[in-house]
């Protein structure tokens, strides 16, 4: 297969005008940034077939070079974006060297994607918890028998230490290890993107100076 075989073809004028049908002119409708992504997300959640959560994370290490990665959504309020991972990733040891961040989320089925950026703050020991206790007994297994990033020797290795894992903690509660917690991601810019026909896009832009200040909203040329 060539490679302009591999390349899938772009949207037709039925694609957009069936995306029109599905979604208003205006999409831009909510001056809460916060709330409008909250829509965007519902709208996901109806529409994507795996993941509508899933976003792009992106950090630089103490040098200042970039590193991206998939990882999920847990939870999205005035605060800020909440991921959850292992303090002693990549990620996690980029992030302590560079309290800033920035996320993407892209719809394929709408048609839209968001991007924030913003510094980065961890979560509570409170909501840590909370969280790593909702999760499934075998990811919280899991949590404890993964050294996150770093150089495995074998995939028996890695089901050695579950193994293991599994027989400590085989009766009763799984505690949070230290190691591993929640990372918000505050926004002082959130972008709102809707592929539109003739690359003729929609982009709006929520800014602020910081956190305790206002939002100020621009267009974009596409």
């Amino acid at each position: 297969m060539s490679g302009r075989d591999a390349i899938p073809p772009s949207p037709s004028d039925a694609d957009y005008a069936r995306e029109a049908e599905a979604a208003p002119e205006d999409i831009f409708t909510r001056e809460d940034p916060v709330a409008l992504f909250g829509d965007w997300l519902a709208a996901a959640r109806k529409r994507e077939p795996n993941d509508p959560n899933a976003m792009a994370l992106g950090t630089a290490d103490a040098d200042g070079l970039p590193d991206v990665r998939m990882v999920l959504l847990k939870d999205v309020d005035a605060r800020g974006f909440t991921f959850y991972t292992n303090t002693e990733s990549a990620k996690g040891l980029q992030l302590d060297a560079n309290l800033k961040a920035a996320l993407c989320f892209h719809w394929k089925s709408l048609r839209r994607q968001v991007r924030v950026r913003g510094a980065v703050e961890r979560v509570s020991e409170a909501e840590a918890d909370a969280y790593f206790a909702s999760r499934a007994r075998d990811s919280r297994i899991g949590a404890w028998a993964s050294k996150q990033s770093r150089p495995l020797e074998s995939r028996f290795a890695l089901e050695k230490a579950v193994a293991t894992h599994a027989a400590k903690f085989h009766v009763g509660d799984i505690p949070r290890p230290e190691f591993w917690t929640g990372y918000r991601v505050v926004p002082v810019r959130i972008e709102f993107w809707r592929d539109r026909a003739f690359r003729l896009h929609d982009r709006m832009v929520f800014e602020r100076d910081r956190e305790d200040t206002p939002w100020h909203v621009t267009r974009l040329y596409p």
